[in-house]
């Protein structure tokens, strides 16, 4: 694997920080990655798919958290994914940078 897949697959992770800046980027900026991208190379394919997975999956987990803000807890819960969103997706881009195979923890696999 070559530095340009590497880099292209840590893009894959690393574009999900857009959903700081752009509503729902925390999704369009790993699928504008991966769809560019996935068919060139087979290790950007593969960590593209998992960020997508990773990041829909904090969507629903955020839904989750925002109907328990009636309960109070939901605050408590938004701020852990904030937390948890950024570590993971930081140990992510390292991993990838190393060339090793990453799965994020806690990720439903709606795409394979």
């Amino acid at each position: 694997m070559n530095s340009e897949e590497k880099n292209w697959a840590i893009a894959c992770h690393l574009a999900a920080f857009a959903g700081w800046v752009v509503p729902f980027g925390w999704i369009i900026g790993p699928l504008i990655v991966w769809l560019v991208k996935r068919n060139q190379f087979r290790f950007v394919d593969e960590h593209g798919k998992e960020s997508l997975n990773f990041q829909i999956s904090l969507v629903i987990y955020g839904i989750v958290a925002v109907i328990l803000c009636f309960i109070l807890i939901g605050f408590l819960l938004l701020i852990a994914l904030a937390v948890f969103q950024v570590v993971f997706v930081v140990i992510a881009a390292v991993k990838t940078s190393n060339g090793e195979h990453y799965r994020y923890p806690l990720t439903i696999r709606f795409i394979h």
